[in-house]
């Protein structure tokens, strides 16, 4: 079984294996707990976003970088259909990346569907800018502290190198579609 196939949690394990380091001390370094960690890579439960991105960064991988891996050996495609998009989400947030194969690019895509009582958990951080407009239901984003309630045709722009989350606390689905430089986060 190749890199690309395994389950994510298997996938992290093994990560974690071949830079040598034990599952504490990743805990240690990500700010977790031993038992999340072991949890996590038996792929008895899906990290949030925000829990994911702590553990890329112990082992120097953005989130895009960790779920493109599959498509890298593939020539860079034109047209990317529906079943193609890569779910860097979970926990009821869908975060569908529009990825071409190409290891070469400033801009990276999202589609995004937040379930009711979903959120990406605490708060994220990564360098670079995103934008997005809801097309659908309404979402709470807060950022570096500060609430701000979006609705359905409404858009934001964001410095992401501020502590930042998605929230949906309403009763119906919200989808959002966002871009954010740089391409990996």
């Amino acid at each position: 079984m190749n890199e690309a196939t395994l389950a994510p949690g298997r996938r992290l394990s093994q990560i974690r294996q071949e830079l040598g380091l034990s599952q504490r001390r990743v805990a240690e370094l990500a700010g977790l707990t031993h038992s999340a960690i072991s949890t996590i890579e038996q792929d008895k439960v899906s990290p949030a976003v925000s829990t994911l991105q702590k553990l890329l960064t112990v082992y120097g991988l953005s989130l895009s970088e960790f779920f493109s891996e599959a498509v890298k050996n593939s020539p860079p495609k034109i047209v990317i259909e529906q079943d193609a998009l890569i779910d860097i989400g979970s926990q009821g947030v869908s975060l569908k990346l529009i990825h071409n194969g190409s290891p070469r690019h400033n801009l990276a895509m999202l589609l995004e569907t937040y379930q009711p009582g979903s959120t990406t958990g605490e708060k994220i951080r990564h360098p670079g800018e995103e934008t997005g407009t809801l097309l659908e239901g309404e979402i709470t984003l807060t950022i570096n502290g500060q609430c701000y309630q979006l609705h359905a045709g409404q858009s934001y722009v964001i410095d992401t190198g501020q502590p930042h989350s998605f929230s949906n606390t309403s009763n119906r689905v919200c989808r959002i579609v966002s871009a954010h430089t740089p391409a990996n986060f």
